[in-house]
């Protein structure tokens, strides 16, 4: 299926991190219920249409964009870049790549100043941006941390058809890979791409795309991610968990995934690892692994690997959803096809030795 994307001639613009993400959303007072009263988000600012907020460690006017509309779907994956000069950088690199680009010096969204948005060769609506307003950062007030915190913005997740072809588009862009997932045919099944130094500022999961499978925020601590779940199980809400919590394998993070009033999906995550060393070594897991997705071996949710978000193009309308013609990796259930392993064959049962050291 893989028609690579061309390299460009030009330089690519320097990403410093994952920004923001701005997401359309059908009812905006249920989200904010949701988003700040369930997550605890700090609302920067608001009005009748747009709230624009923040976590808690966080200094550039937002991290999170809910805007009204009618249909459910993503506007947006922003990235910050080292310098205003990296927004031309952003600009000339796409339009050689012959996407559709759009630049507005005042900003696409309250508190960013001049940016580009593309619609990039995935299909993906991508902004790039340097100058922001600089808010207070909340890192000692105390007095505002609730027991589930989210402190930081840590990922995006992109559901594409052609894993092959998107990983080598954004190794050009100047993301290093950190893991991923194939089988012993050499199917690409998903990759974790970064440039902060953690193990993704954004993956890539083989599926019908381009739509958005989840966006992330990190807390401080595992007991973090369980107060949501008390919390969420305290409201009623508890058929918003669709998945965790737990530990995953790729990455090595606890994990939590829950839904918001829209079905889009967010990943509340903790403790994975370093990785900004130049010869830090890209982790490979056999898709028939058990423990991949999850460290404990539980079976991952179907509609996890099938539901998803829209995308929009720039001028907000839905971008066609193309069929996956690769392998799926829901195919590979735990046991279910025959394949799947938690130890491979020969390997020896290592839960009796380790109990009999203690």
């Amino acid at each position: 299926m893989t028609d690579f994307v061309p390299t460009p001639t030009l330089p690519a613009p320097d990403i410093v991190r994952c920004a923001y993400m701005e997401i359309v959303v059908t009812d905006l007072a249920r989200s904010r219920e949701f988003y700040v009263g369930v997550l605890g988000l700090h609302v920067t600012e608001e009005d009748e249409n747009t709230i624009y907020l923040r976590s808690l460690e966080e200094f550039i006017h937002h991290n999170l964009v809910l805007r009204q509309g009618p249909i459910a779907a993503v506007a947006a994956f922003a990235y910050r870049v080292k310098s205003p000069a990296e927004v031309d950088a952003a600009e000339a690199y796409y339009k050689e790549l012959g996407c559709r680009t759009e630049r507005r010096t005042e900003g696409f969204t309250k508190g960013i100043g001049d940016s580009v948005r593309v619609e990039d060769p995935l299909g993906f609506p991508y902004e790039f941006f340097y100058e922001t307003e600089h808010v207070e950062r909340l890192t000692q007030r105390y007095d505002l941390y609730s027991a589930g915190e989210l402190v930081r913005l840590d990922h995006f997740n992109q559901v594409t058809p052609d894993v092959p072809r998107g990983r080598k588009y954004l190794e050009d862009l100047g993301f290093r890979v950190s893991e991923d997932i194939q089988d012993s045919d050499g199917v690409t099944y998903a990759a974790w791409m970064h440039r902060k130094q953690t193990v993704h500022d954004t993956a890539l999961t083989g599926g019908d795309g381009p739509r958005m499978h989840h966006v992330a925020f990190a807390t401080h601590e595992k007991h973090n991610i369980i107060q949501i779940c008390d919390k969420m199980g305290a409201l009623r809400i508890s058929d918003r968990i669709e998945r965790g919590p737990g530990r995953h394998g790729v990455s090595n993070a606890f994990y939590l995934y829950i839904l918001d009033p829209d079905g889009h999906r967010i990943e509340i995550y903790t403790q994975d690892y370093y990785t900004g060393d130049p010869d830090n070594p890209t982790v490979t897991w056999d898709v028939h692994d058990n423990q991949r997705r999850d460290w404990w071996g539980n079976p991952v949710v179907p509609s996890w690997y099938t539901e998803a978000s829209l995308v929009l193009d720039l001028d907000g309308n839905p971008q066609p959803v193309i069929a996956r013609t690769d392998a799926s990796e829901m195919a590979v259930t735990v046991g279910a096809d025959g394949f799947s392993y938690t130890r491979q064959p020969g390997e020896e049962d290592k839960g009796f030795k380790v109990g009999a050291q203690l």
